[in-house]
């Protein structure tokens, strides 16, 4: 039950204003359309590597939920949450010109499948994979665990409530953090 009033503590904020190094975003999906986000959660990174992370839900106006029982949420859960295309006007301009970290391509690709819904284009924005900054930073995880978000977790001692989009997110800038600091990696392409 704490889980669900720290979720919903998090929609009402105002997402943050930067300058920020990068963000990484993550969403979950309602079922096995790409497009059916039903939550966003963005890391933002400031200079100082401290990080703010805001999330929302989103209505992705279905009745089909495959994945309630991985991420806990619902249709309920989501009444009166914006629909993707009011999220997506929040977040267009604040990630502009910022690289934005993703663990793995499933949450550009629900992005894309999002907007191919609204008949629009998907953001210009400078995406990169986490997955690949954890494979060049920690090689001995292949075939021991991978480098999944899971696999991660213990390797780094990281803390967070898998399948939140925001704590999801969090554990994606940490990713990018972790591999800068330990291994020296220059992995932030474009600093703000």
């Amino acid at each position: 039950m704490l889980n669900f009033f720290k979720r919903r503590a998090a929609v009402s904020r105002e997402f943050p204003s930067g300058p920020f190094r990068f963000v990484a975003l993550d969403v979950e999906t309602a079922n096995h359309d790409r497009a059916s986000i039903c939550q966003i959660g963005v890391a933002c990174v400031r200079a100082d590597n401290s990080i703010e992370t805001w999330m929302t839900y989103v209505d992705p106006r279905t009745s089909t939920w495959a994945f309630t029982d991985l991420h806990g949420i619902s249709q309920s859960t989501v009444r009166g949450a914006p629909s993707f295309a009011d999220a997506l006007l929040l977040l267009e301009a604040p990630l502009s010109g910022l690289t934005v970290y993703q663990h793995s391509g499933f949450d550009r690709s629900a992005f894309r499948a999002a907007c191919t819904a609204l008949k629009r284009d998907e953001p210009v924005w400078n995406w990169q994979n986490s997955v690949t900054v954890a494979r060049r930073a920690w090689p001995e995880l292949k075939g021991n665990g991978g480098h999944g978000l899971a696999s991660l977790k213990s390797h780094l001692r990281l803390s967070f409530d898998h399948h939140d989009a925001g704590e999801d997110a969090r554990a994606a800038a940490e990713v990018v953090l972790h591999a800068e600091r330990a291994k020296g990696l220059k992995v932030c392409f474009h600093d703000a």
